[in-house]
């Protein structure tokens, strides 16, 4: 475990990014407005476990250097990532949210899954986490991968939680505006645009 000052200075960084909106809130927000809060919870859940299970694990034994060390490998992970983007769009374009039709509980697994695999495909979370976190960890107290994972665990669970918020004051709004089909329909081609900037924002951006 790292440093009590080095653990509080790193969750200080940690927050502040956490509540920057990003790629992940944006997400977050579109599923909360488009299947509710329970749906934006999910969402907000599966892209927290997707960084502990899959990019946290990168980080720490050190596999996330392949994407710097060949570039063609990244760029189909993303090129991937930002297809699965614009395929949820024209799902939410075709199905319009109405609640009054919707089964929570299938709309619930959906937003989970859609957020753990849109963050899997997101490249650029293994190379902010491989760059950012090796500098907190003090090899002469510990394994490394392990305070890597301790590191990054906290890191998600921060953001899950300021996900989770920005979940519950989507969804609060999108009940008082889905009742009306018209209203739904237009809900469902702004979230369809959200995740479609999302996936030109991945396509495009370089990697860093």
């Amino acid at each position: 475990m790292p440093h009590l000052d080095t653990f509080l200075i790193f969750m200080a960084g940690a927050l502040a990014l956490n509540v920057t909106p990003g790629p992940d809130m944006t997400f977050v927000l579109a599923q909360a407005t488009h299947r509710g809060t329970r749906a934006g919870v999910a969402a907000a859940l599966g892209i927290g476990i997707a960084t502990i299970v899959f990019h946290m694990t990168l980080a720490a034994f050190g596999l996330a250097a392949l994407f710097a060390a060949f570039p063609l490998a990244y760029d189909v992970v993303r090129y991937a990532g930002a297809a699965y983007l614009v395929w949820i769009a024209v799902g939410m374009i075709r199905n319009p949210p109405k609640l009054s039709e919707m089964s929570a509980e299938e709309g619930v697994r959906t937003a989970f899954r859609q957020g753990f695999v849109t963050n899997i495909f997101n490249p650029k979370v293994a190379i902010f986490f491989i760059a950012f976190l090796p500098q907190f960890v003090n090899p002469t107290i510990g394994p490394v991968w392990l305070q890597i994972m301790i590191l990054g665990t906290c890191f998600s669970i921060s953001g899950t939680t300021v996900n989770a918020i920005v979940a519950f004051g989507g969804g609060k709004l999108s009940e008082k505006l889905k009742a009306n089909p018209i209203v739904g329909r237009i809900m469902g081609w702004i979230s369809a645009s959200v995740m479609l900037g999302l996936a030109v924002r991945l396509a495009w951006s370089e990697r860093r």
